[in-house]
């Protein structure tokens, strides 16, 4: 970078960024007062964000309403929602915007630089210029709003931010989160929900809510962040030209005060909602909670990564394991949250009782004190930084660009402090300083000064309360039905208008020429050839290899894949437990928790899963229980030793260790249920008739959380019966016979790994017998799962080659137009619900979704009108363009080394061929519009079958029993 040719900036720190194979620069825009970091690389997943630090003053969510609505239109792109035009017609590889309790950003990512530039654009005009004040109507969308249809109804509230909330405070994890936080920083922002509790949300005034648009989105509160391979000069240029240059810097005080410490532990109590034959004995939530330092302690912010796995995370961990030996809570968790100033170190005991308190702290602080006088474990010390040592230099982060998590990660300090935007990005150092302590008595210390000698504590606790939404919606009735008797017949008269008048607005199209403002790339500028599949076929000794080659930073990404297509229908749910249970139960040679130590040491993690792969042409199925591990090539021959010691040496008859993991296995399904409930339900409808979502919803599902439940709930009487089925399932599986390995690494790599299979495949039994493939019944009973939420979850499906379709590229077009344009409109912006989605697969089955949905019978009827709108479709060449590129932004979503392998081994099992990709690519880019009407057959006949599951509000689902054969409790 050419300080010369950048006249509009000061450069304040340059810094070669060695971790990251990058180069880092700090900059400071003269007049405006904007702070720029820049991280400059050769990654083309080019990422660019504006963030602002926005501390709310109360609980109204002020901060995550402006959030929603800046996305709403602005000056240079008054369309209403060029957030949904972009996702439908970018090629964008990251699209949001987060609300955080101290700050909100506003992120994008993308591989190609024109669309880059664009994205760029649109959000930089967003958050400077948003039609917020030119129209109430957004307020009143995605905000709250009053709604009234007639003199004779009741008024209601809704808004896409008010029943977000709902569904986040129907969560106990989620209102405990937030307790936690608001408890110990009873005097800083850190009080305040940032994300709005829908009780006080309806407190928030339009006039309120510009005020903090106005206050905090100044380019001199902004965090504006570039990185990737780009020409950073010009983007600066740019930035100064196109925006900052228009503002002068002025004084905002918006800095994050620190809290105070206590005096004495701050005491809690709240209660949280649960459904009418909900236990209230051992369910309620004990948390310890401290505030560690600050986030600007570079070696305070890591160390407590570590000592977070060696007290409470990893299995055996001493907190955990005195816990549970108390018979205090069923299930332990807790975290270190460093991403706020002042970080919170949580104990959380789950299925506990308020009566266990006393006992709870005691426990915690005898356990603590036994650590710090030379009670820790050193290897587990040792395994800890190796993993997230290990975990730093991959930089695997799933499916968002590592530059996303780098700049996030960023802000931990530099929101903090302006001249320190790179302290975390440079953590090897640390890695290396923290190993060399770990033989002093340097964690002792931390342990000691930081949680036995700390009063910064709070103890919050949470508990069930029957019928509380029930109150709490009675409540709220009668407040709004006092609200609407305190109103004049022409005030009335006025809301019935004014919900009339917002319903027309959502119903409305943007003017055609407002939306040809939003930037768009052509069908010419996307790839026209699919990404190919790599992977080689081989044979080791009778074994089945197959090798993806490429590059992959000296780690081998191995995996184990053992048939289970053989497992009857009613040993199904065992394989979940199977699934849960190794690796965290003793072996032959290994206690539990030295067995995570020694994974974690040797390797980057070792984990289960269960895996169903459809055949994309014929009716039938894989289903494979996979092993897998991330290793160095020289710590080959011991991962594979720990394989041998999991498969072949488990004590799954260790009655004690089995039931403590059914319990939390059972905490943790509850929690994933009730949050991902769209996903949970599109799976329970499709298993209605579908053998592969069946499998799927009995080894993780609904059906699987039911016999889990059983299982822990009578355990004595049926123990003996679960550890024989669990033998029975490890001589079944893991033989010689029945594995195949997937493997993505380098040709060095591979050399190592052939060695290591037919030394392995030795150790494994040969099969028994050849059993049969089993079958799975599928039974068709449309349900509704009661829970105490406030929202709902709801889904219905179908399967279009039964009914004598065929798939085809276009289906995927037709999920992007239905999620951001018929079902967004519909389901989120008219209904208020917070997400809606669907799919289409290649074996036929299809789903529609909705999420956090305050509606249940009106998106059912939403569903049903889909054919309609399809059959009336109408698509000239730019939206067609638009909606071809934001489905090849799906397809061409970049890869990391590992999930370029499971692409290659998915499309293997499932019959599927790099000229099915092409065809299917190919089917995407020359599509038209009559091509998506004639999907209107299609969907009639999924939605024809009727198929439908509803996971949500107990009083909504029992009103609406007639939509179902089944209403039931969903725990």
């Amino acid at each position: 970078m050419k300080p010369e040719l950048l006249k509009a900036y000061d450069v304040v720190q340059e810094k070669d960024l060695t971790d990251m194979q990058s180069k880092g620069y700090l900059l400071r825009h003269k007049k405006s007062g904007a702070r720029i970091a820049v991280v400059s690389n050769d990654d083309d997943n080019k990422v660019f964000y504006v963030g602002f630090r926005t501390p709310p003053t109360d609980s109204t969510g002020v901060a995550h309403i402006v959030e929603h609505t800046v996305l709403c239109g602005s000056d240079k792109f008054p369309a209403k929602d060029p957030f949904v035009e972009l996702v439908k017609g970018s090629l964008n590889t990251f699209l949001n915007a987060m609300t955080y309790p101290d700050k909100t950003v506003y992120p994008v990512a993308s591989c190609n630089e024109k669309d880059f530039q664009n994205l760029m654009d649109v959000y930089m005009d967003a958050v400077l210029h948003p039609n917020i004040y030119k129209k109430e109507e957004i307020f009143k969308q995605e905000g709250w709003h009053y709604e009234l249809e007639d003199k004779d109804a009741p008024i209601t509230l809704n808004g896409v931010v008010y029943n977000e909330m709902k569904g986040a405070f129907s969560s106990p994890e989620g209102v405990l989160d937030r307790e936690i936080l608001n408890s110990l920083f009873p005097d800083t922002t850190y009080g305040n929900e940032s994300g709005g509790d829908p009780k006080y949300i309806p407190d928030l005034t339009y006039e309120d809510y510009l005020d903090f648009h106005r206050k905090y989105y100044h380019p001199c509160n902004s965090y504006i962040y570039l990185y990737g391979d780009m020409d950073i000069e010009e983007k600066l240029e740019w930035l100064d030209k196109e925006y900052l240059c228009h503002y002068d810097e002025i004084e905002i005080d918006s800095a994050i005060k620190e809290q105070s410490p206590f005096q004495e532990v701050h005491k809690i109590y709240k209660k949280y909602p649960v459904a009418s034959n909900d236990p209230l004995e051992d369910n309620s939530y004990l948390s310890y909670n401290m505030v560690i330092g600050t986030s600007l302690d570079k070696k305070l912010y890591q160390a407590f990564e570590i000592l977070d796995y060696a007290l409470l995370s990893a299995p055996g961990a001493p907190l955990k394991k005195a816990l549970i030996n108390a018979k205090i809570g069923k299930d332990i968790m807790g975290s270190y949250d460093n991403g706020t100033y002042q970080p919170v170190f949580s104990i959380i005991a789950k299925n506990a009782n308020r009566a266990d308190e006393e006992r709870f702290v005691q426990t915690i602080q005898s356990v603590l004190k036994e650590q710090a006088e030379g009670g820790l474990n050193k290897k587990a010390l040792a395994a800890a930084i190796n993993n997230a040592e290990f975990k730093y230099r991959e930089s695997d982060f799933g499916s968002y660009p590592k530059g996303l998590i780098y700049g996030l990660q960023i802000l931990d300090s530099w929101l903090y402090d302006d001249t320190l935007p790179f302290m975390h990005m440079e953590s090897l150092e640390t890695f290396q300083f923290l190993r060399e302590q770990v033989e002093t008595d340097y964690f002792e210390k931390l342990i000691l000064d930081y949680m036995i000698h700390n009063d910064h504590v709070s103890m919050v606790t949470i508990e069930p309360e029957r019928g509380l939404n029930a109150k709490n919606e009675e409540e709220l009735a009668n407040q709004l039905q006092a609200y609407k008797e305190s109103l004049s017949d022409a005030k009335i008269e006025n809301l019935i208008a004014e919900t009339a008048h917002l319903k027309q607005y959502q119903e409305e199209p943007s003017p055609r020429e407002d939306i040809e403002k939003i930037p768009m790339l052509k069908r010419s500028d996307m790839k026209k050839t699919a990404a190919p599949l790599q992977l080689e076929k081989s044979d080791v000794n009778g074994t089945d290899l197959l090798f993806s080659e490429m590059f992959s930073n000296g780690i081998i990404y191995l995996t184990l894949l053992f048939d289970i297509r053989n497992v009857t229908e009613k040993q199904l749910p065992y394989l979940g437990i199977l699934k849960a249970v190794l690796g965290y139960i003793d072996t032959k040679h290994y206690a539990y928790d030295d067995l995570a130590n020694e994974i974690n040491l040797e390797t980057g993690g070792m984990a289960s899963s269960i895996s169903t792969y459809a055949h994309s042409k014929e009716d039938t199925y894989e289903a494979k229980f996979e092993v897998r591990t991330k290793v160095l090539y020289d710590k080959l021959p011991k991962a594979m030793k720990l394989f041998e010691e999991i498969l072949l040496h488990s004590e799954v008859d260790d009655e004690k260790r089995l039931k403590e993991i059914l319990s939390e296995v059972r905490s943790r399904l509850q929690m994933s249920l009730a949050s991902a409930g769209n996903s949970v339900s599109a799976i329970r409808a499709m298993s209605y008739f579908s053998e592969t979502a069946r499998y799927n919803d009995l080894t993780m599902g609904i059906d699987f959380y039911h016999v889990v439940a059983e299982y822990e709930e009578h355990f004595e009487e049926k123990k003996a019966e679960l550890v024989e089925h669990l033998q029975t399932l490890i001589r079944e599986i893991f033989t010689r016979e029945g594995m195949i390995v997937s493997v993505t690494c380098d040709k060095d790599g591979m050399k190592a790994v052939k060695k290591a299979v037919a030394s392995f495949k030795e150790k494994l039994p040969k099969k028994e017998s050849e059993g049969q493939k089993a079958a799975i019944s599928c039974i068709s009973r449309n349900e509704g799962f009661m829970d105490a939420s406030k929202v709902q979850y709801v889904s219905r499906a179908g399967n279009f080659k039964k009914a004598g379709f065929a798939y085809t590229g276009a289906l995927r077009i037709l999920k992007v137009v239905l999620s951001y344009d018929y079902l967004w409109i519909n389901v989120r912006v008219k209904g208020g619900a917070y997400g809606c989605g669907s799919g289409f697969m290649r074996n036929g089955n299809a789903y529609f979704s909705s999420y956090r949905d305050p509606n249940l019978e009106k998106t059912n009827e939403v569903y049903n009108h889909i054919p309609d709108y399809i059959r009336n479709f109408t698509a000239d060449e730019r939206d067609m363009t638009k909606y071809i590129i934001g489905t090849v932004s799906e397809l061409d979503t970049p890869l990391n080394p590992y999930a370029k392998g499971m692409r290659s081994v998915s499309a293997y099992f499932c019959g599927i061929t790099d000229a099915d990709i092409q065809k299917e690519r190919d089917e995407v880019i020359t599509a038209s519009e009559k091509d998506i009407q004639k999907l209107a057959d299609l969907v009639e006949a999924v939605l024809s079958q009727k198929h439908l599951c509803v996971i949500g509000n107990e009083e909504k689902i029992t009103e609406q029993k007639s939509m179902f054969e089944e209403t039931r409790q969903l725990f």
